[in-house]
């Protein structure tokens, strides 16, 4: 057919006979040449698209899909979805009535035409024309229509490519159900730290409400939709999910918003990855992510299941994804080995501070929420704090001295340890047991909470809940961090509900008040802290100048 014309009448009467025939509508998919690659039984959204390899987003698809409709009412929102997710040069509807008399008259039209509109058009993701007659829209330029179009998506393209940084840019999607609106809000809230802290931007953020997940996707194919319309406004490349994806649900959402697609996991353990510093905390980083990837392997590809070799190796043998998994169990019972010999010297290491009788406080608590900052003000160390979530993963001990510690008071091992998060993954607890079996052989913890954030209570349950699950029965404290920057009546409110302690670590107020209370709670533990040598020397002097 002529390449410029969008459908001929010829062809669109013999689509109106074969869909009165079969009494189902039918598809064709047209290039720009006019040649009809595929013909198709069914509705725009069941006609195969063939794969197109790196396509900017400067031009369309390069191809046309015309069908008919039995039932009138022109272009459907499956329709106008097919046409802008795969970015089609246009979709054509032509309404087919059988004609009265004849049983093999039809009567085709009116006929329906949209096109993508550029991102920047203040309309809606597509254009729609108006209906017109089959030889109307035969004698419309068509050709000249798309080209018109490609350019201005040139232009579009060009705008966003001057404001565009290094940085991915990520669409937050999350599932609303039965839990409180503020629950909700707040677990987007952290979703967006997270991906910040990851180092993407966040370019926008969707709720869908369902009771229930939707098995195959998650959020459903209707959100989806829009989720991929959004993500094309807001020139994003990545979608991040708040609940964790099967791997059947990220397949699914891939081959359905072509996307990169995470889930809160895989965020977790890629800012775990970028901050992992020194063998230790790589080893258990690198674990997690293996026993995170091994039920995601299946399904990876044609390839995945293909026997390795050529010639010379047909038969009994192992798969590509057989050999995969092998390597990757291989791998972690390597690390596993790994932390378990890291496991055995922190083990060696807490034996010898309890045979030096030195009382541990280990800090604890929700990620960011200044552990790192309050350990420096403590132990007057310098370690490493920033504003970023899990800026802290391997364990860090200091010396520091508590005057209410006995009578001339004593020296006291703080341990910074990683943050925690609600729902924290079974693969990172598992992969940080070592690190958290410091907790266990602590004399006392110290509850660190951002009261500057205003899902306070909900975090300190999350945390609570963390320890209640590995078991431990050392005594706790609760401390509330960052007074400076949180509101007043809302930490005095705190402090009576949690019998916690107020201070900022980064102006110093409260220090003092906290290290009393500190000191009084080893002492009520019945932890006996050694006397400091001078105080021995100043007694032994003392005793023998009362004997001369």
């Amino acid at each position: 057919m002529p390449p410029e014309a969008a459908v001929t009448v010829d062809l669109a009467r013999a689509m109106g006979r074969l869909t009165v025939e079969l009494k189902r509508g039918v598809s064709l998919l047209i290039d720009r040449r006019g040649r009809v690659l595929t013909v198709a039984v069914g509705d725009a959204s069941d006609t195969p698209l063939p794969p197109v390899h790196g396509e900017a987003e400067s031009r369309l698809y390069g191809l046309r899909l015309a069908h008919t409709h039995l039932k009138p009412g022109g272009l459907s929102g499956a329709d106008l979805t097919t046409l802008f997710m795969n970015r089609l040069d246009a979709m054509v509807a032509l309404d087919v009535t059988p004609a009265a008399g004849s049983a093999d008259a039809v009567v085709v039209g009116p006929a329906h035409l949209a096109f993508v509109a550029p991102a920047g058009s203040d309309q809606e993701d597509w254009l729609v024309e108006a209906p017109m007659t089959v030889r109307q829209l035969e004698e419309l330029n068509f050709l000249e229509r798309v080209h018109a179009l490609e350019e201005e998506l040139a232009r579009d393209s060009a705008a966003r490519e001057v404001h565009r940084t290094s940085a991915e840019r990520a669409v937050l999607v999350g599932l609303a159900g039965r839990e409180g609106a503020f629950e909700t809000e707040s677990r987007m809230t952290e979703l967006a730290e997270l991906v910040r802290s990851a180092g993407a931007d966040v370019a926008a953020s969707t709720l869908q409400h369902r009771d229930k997940p939707d098995p195959r996707t998650l959020v459903g194919e209707g959100k989806l939709q829009e989720v991929v319309a959004l993500a094309f406004h807001e020139d994003a490349d990545l979608l991040v999910f708040d609940r964790e994806l099967s791997p059947a649900q990220a397949r699914e959402v891939e081959a359905f918003t072509k996307l990169k697609v995470l889930d809160r996991t895989q965020v977790i353990l890629d800012i775990f990855a970028q901050n992992a510093r020194g063998r230790e905390a790589q080893v258990q980083v690198e674990l997690a992510q293996l026993h995170y990837q091994l039920p995601r392997l299946a399904g990876r590809g044609v390839a995945m299941s293909r026997l390795g070799g050529g010639i010379g190796t047909r038969g009994p043998g192992e798969t590509k994804l057989e050999v995969d998994r092998r390597k990757i169990r291989d791998g972690i019972a390597s690390l596993e080995a790994a932390v378990d010999a890291i496991s055995r010297r922190r083990s060696e290491s807490r034996k010898q501070r309890l045979r030096s009788a030195t009382p541990t406080v280990a800090l604890v608590g929700y990620t960011n929420a200044g552990k790192s900052t309050l350990f420096n003000a403590l132990a007057k160390s310098d370690m490493l704090a920033r504003d970023k979530l899990f800026a802290t993963l391997r364990p860090t001990s200091r010396e520091g001295w508590l005057p209410g510690l006995g009578p001339f008071g004593g020296k006291v091992v703080y341990t910074d340890t990683v943050g925690f998060i609600r729902e924290l993954p079974e693969e990172l607890v598992n992969a940080f047991r070592a690190t958290l079996e410091e907790l266990h052989d602590a004399d006392l913890l110290l509850h660190v909470v951002d009261a500057a954030n205003p899902g306070a209570p909900d975090r300190v349950d999350a945390v609570r809940r963390v320890l209640d699950d590995l078991g431990l029965e050392v005594p706790r404290q609760v401390v509330l961090n960052k007074a400076d920057a949180a509101d007043p009546q809302v930490v005095a409110e705190l402090a009576r509900r949690y019998d916690a302690r107020i201070v900022s670590a980064v102006t110093g107020a409260g220090m003092d008040e906290l290290k009393a209370a500190l000191a009084r709670a080893l002492l009520d533990a019945g932890v006996e802290a050694p006397a400091p040598e001078w105080a021995a020397l100043t007694a032994q002097r003392e005793g023998g100048a009362h004997g001369g």
